[in-house]
C-alpha cells in the first residue's frame, strides 16, 4: 500500500471519528472564541491598538486551541491499543503521521475559519482586502503548528502526564514560528497592508524542516 493511500485511510478514520462525535472540534472552537471575547472585553482596544496587538492575541488563541486539539491525536489511540494495530499494519510509519497531520490541519482550519471573522468584528479590523494573503499566512503558520504538534503528541503519548508534557515540549519549539506568524499577520493588519515575504519565507522554511524531520524520524517517533 502506498504512503498516500495509507495516509488517506488514516485521515478518513480521524475525520469520521471527529465529525461523528464533534467533541474535540466543538470544544476547541468554543475555547478559542472565549479567549478572543475575553481579550476584547479586557482591553477594549481602539482601531490602532487592534492593528498593533491583534495579531499576537489571534495567534495566542490559535496556540491554545492547537494545544487542546493536538493532545488527543495519539493519546486516544491508547485505550484500545489502536496505535499498536496501526504499527502492525503493512504501511509506512510516516503514513500514520501524515494522516494525523492532515486531519489536525483540517480541524485547525475549520476552527480558524470560524474564529477569524469573529475576531475581525470584535477588534474592528477589516479583512476584506487581505483575505487571500491572510489565508496564506494562516495556512503556513498552521502547517508548522500542526506538524510540530502532531510529532510531539506522538512523543508524549506514552508519558504519564502527557497533558502537561505536550505544552512544555511544544511551546519552546513553536516560539520562532509564532514570532514569524505574528509579524506576517501584523504587516497585513497595518494601515497599508503588505505581505512581508521575509517572514513568509521563514514560515515556509520552518514547515519544510519539521516535515522533513518527521519523515526521517517517523520510525522512532511511533516506538513505545
Amino acid at each position: 500500500m502506498t504512503t498516500a493511500r495509507a495516509a488517506a485511510i488514516v485521515l478518513t478514520k480521524e475525520l469520521r471519528m471527529e465529525f461523528r462525535a464533534r467533541e474535540l472540534l466543538s470544544t476547541t472552537v468554543v475555547f478559542a472564541l472565549v479567549i478572543v471575547v475575553l481579550f476584547s472585553f479586557a482591553f477594549d482596544p481602539t482601531a490602532g491598538e487592534s492593528r498593533r496587538y491583534g495579531p499576537g492575541l489571534l495567534w495566542i488563541a490559535f496556540l491554545f486551541a492547537g494545544s487542546l486539539m493536538l493532545n488527543p491525536s495519539f493519546a486516544r489511540e491508547q485505550a484500545n491499543q489502536t496505535l499498536d494495530a496501526l504499527r502492525m499494519a503493512p504501511v509506512s510509519p510516516f503514513a500514520i503521521l501524515l494522516g494525523k497531520m492532515l486531519a489536525n490541519f483540517i480541524f485547525m482550519a475549520v476552527s480558524e475559519a470560524i474564529l477569524v471573522p469573529v475576531f475581525a468584528v470584535l477588534y474592528n479590523i477589516s479583512i476584506g482586502g487581505i483575505v487571500g494573503r491572510l489565508a496564506l499566512v494562516l495556512a503556513l503558520g498552521t502547517v508548522g503548528l500542526v506538524v510540530a504538534g502532531t510529532v510531539f503528541s506522538a512523543i508524549a503519548a506514552h508519558a504519564r502526564m502527557r497533558e502537561l508534557l505536550l505544552p512544555l515540549l511544544l511551546l519552546p519549539i513553536l516560539a520562532p514560528l509564532l514570532i514569524a506568524a505574528v509579524e506576517a499577520t501584523a504587516s497585513l493588519f497595518a494601515e497599508q497592508p503588505a505581505l512581508d515575504r521575509a517572514w513568509l519565507a521563514f514560515l515556509a522554511g520552518f514547515d519544510i524542516v519539521f516535515l522533513t524531520a518527521s519523515w526521517l524520524l517517523c520510525d522512532f517517533l511511533l516506538e513505545e
